[in-house]
């Protein structure tokens, strides 16, 4: 063949094999048709007033990646799909080893997932608020250099939008801080980037961490929109307050998420989504450099597909922060001694109220099958009257502390009243459900002595009652479902787990929650560990397995 011949043709195919993808620009449409028909939801907080957010063009969070995007080879990312798609971060990893894909192709692949499901009217979970523009560069630096003994080593994973990323906006959802771009990173995503994990960005979710407006749909905020359930898009409730913490690991968009709970902001969209999620001890993972509702309640934790991936994020985030007046150094979570555990020394309760569950009923025969006895036990009433007092008030201090020690110095807004004021100039736009909470919150008056009194107050009550109940029926951790007990464990200070137990009739996904005293993750991540090799309940919503 002419040497000349021979050229043209290489040159030609390589002209074909190119991809010249048109790039889908997103449009708001009208969903007045959508709004009514979820009029009548028989959720009254899902009768939406707005989907769509108004205050941001999600193709901003689109344009760093327009270049990669137009010249992605698509037949690959099918090609990845089969190898990624719900697999867990030891798997990844050893196909890594395996040179079957690099970190820049794993990261690629989700960023050309969301792409592809969030400009898609029909698809859309308005789960993403912000993508980081240099973590395809990051990715391929880590590619030349691989630490092949930690399994975190170039992850990619999604943060909650109130935890501080340096480089990206923290907005907690809110318009007001639409630009607040922070010095430093929370002290967890620098736990974090310490074993080479890749931030791939924030996450939408209930604005001001659900502690903004009532009555009001979980997962709003101004700025992201209505966030959305992968396994019935506005049929199913998605969670709140860690909303697009949820539904975007449910959607495989990464291979984890950070969320961060109060009271039941991570076992909610966690359950709502079939996913596995640690709401820790407080004080077991720093709080400094996260947009807070209160510092004697508040935490950050990890929500993932699995056990074992959610243990290995806890692992990588815990560490004594010496600006959290809460932390203390913590003991990693023993990887044998969750894999050698044997559960024919531990019991569950189980509260009378749930006997005629199914779904926790078969989950229980599940837990007979590792060895774990189960109690019914007769619950008791409690009362815990400062509870909500406890948030508004600290809310009230510790937000502008948040502000003048980790926001970004040109804020416009130094307090709540500041941001009441803010979004009074148009309630439309900034607070579509009124923000009736906030208004409390500028209107509190108690005092630093009688918070202090409520705090220690409320906790002792919480803990007396958890207690009591576990030492007269003699078991070791209890069994709730879903967040149901996730108030009682928050001012308690129990930490919680909660993994996917099953389907709903009606295909709503539903968690079953283990509970136990502070301070006993390892315990927690043994027995969820061995209840989900024993049930292996959870699967991908069905439209998100094939769409690309």
């Amino acid at each position: 063949m002419n040497y000349y011949k021979f050229l043209i043709i290489i040159f030609l195919t390589f002209l074909l094999s190119c991809s010249n993808n048109k790039i889908m620009k997103w449009e708001n449409y009208d969903e007045k048709s959508e709004i009514i028909e979820n009029s009548t939801h028989e959720i009254s907080r899902m009768r939406y007033k707005r989907i769509q957010s108004l205050s941001s063009d999600k193709n901003d969070i689109f344009k760093p990646f327009y270049s990669f995007l137009k010249s992605y080879d698509i037949s690959y990312h099918q090609t990845l799909k089969k190898l990624i798609l719900d697999n867990d971060i030891y798997t990844i990893q050893g196909y890594i080893s395996e040179d079957k894909f690099s970190y820049e192709d794993l990261v690629k692949f989700f960023i050309y997932r969301i792409y592809v499901h969030e400009s898609d009217k029909s698809l859309y979970l308005n789960a993403i608020i912000s993508l980081n523009p240099n973590v395809i560069k990051e990715a391929r630096e880590l590619d030349k250099s691989i630490e092949k003994d930690n399994l975190l080593y170039g992850i990619p994973i999604l943060i909650k939008d109130n935890i501080n990323v340096k480089g990206l906006a923290t907005t907690a959802g809110a318009s007001v801080f639409k630009n607040n771009y922070v010095d430093n990173n929370a002290f967890v995503i620098n736990k974090l980037k310490e074993n080479n994990v890749l931030i791939l960005g924030k996450l939408n979710m209930s604005e001001w961490a659900y502690y903004f407006c009532r009555p009001c749909p979980v997962g709003y905020s101004s700025l992201g929109g209505q966030t959305l359930n992968p396994y019935g898009r506005k049929k199913f409730e998605s969670g709140g307050s860690s909303s697009g913490s949820g539904v975007s690991i449910a959607a495989n968009y990464a291979m984890g998420s950070l969320g961060s709970e109060t009271s039941g902001s991570i076992l909610s969209p966690s359950s709502k989504n079939s996913l596995v999620g640690l709401k820790a001890t407080i004080g077991n993972i720093s709080r400094s450099g996260i947009i807070p509702i209160s510092s004697f309640y508040d935490t950050s934790g990890p929500m993932t597909t699995n056990v074992m991936d959610n243990v290995l994020l806890y692992n990588g985030m815990i560490g004594y922060d010496k600006n959290d007046d809460l932390s203390y150094e913590v003991k990693k979570i023993d990887l044998k001694e969750m894999i050698d555990f044997k559960g024919s020394n531990i019991k569950v309760g189980i509260s009378e109220r749930y006997e005629s569950d199914s779904l926790l009923i078969k989950a229980l025969k599940d837990l007979k099958e590792i060895g774990v006895e189960s109690v019914l036990f007769k619950s008791k009433s409690y009362s815990l009257p400062y509870f909500r007092n406890i948030l508004t008030s600290d809310m009230k201090r510790d937000l502008p502390k948040y502000i003048s020690a980790h926001g970004n110095k040109n804020l416009s807004v130094k307090n709540v009243k500041d941001i009441v004021r803010y979004n009074n100039r148009d309630t439309f736009l900034h607070a579509p459900y009124d923000q009736i909470l906030f208004k409390e919150i500028v209107n509190d008056s108690i005092s630093n002595i009688r918070l202090s009194e409520m705090k220690e107050e409320t906790k002792s009550r919480a803990d007396n009652y958890l207690n009591i109940i576990m030492k007269e029926n003699n078991f070791d951790v209890f069994v709730s479902v879903d967040n149901d007990m996730a108030g009682i464990a928050a001012a308690a200070h129990y930490p919680a787990l909660t993994i996917p137990m099953g389907y709903r009739d009606n295909g709503q996904p539903t968690n079953i929650t283990f509970i136990t005293r502070s301070n006993n993750e390892q315990l927690l991540y043994n027995l969820g560990f061995h209840y989900e090799k024993a049930s292996m309940k959870r699967k991908m919503p069905d439209i998100y397995k094939k769409i690309p």
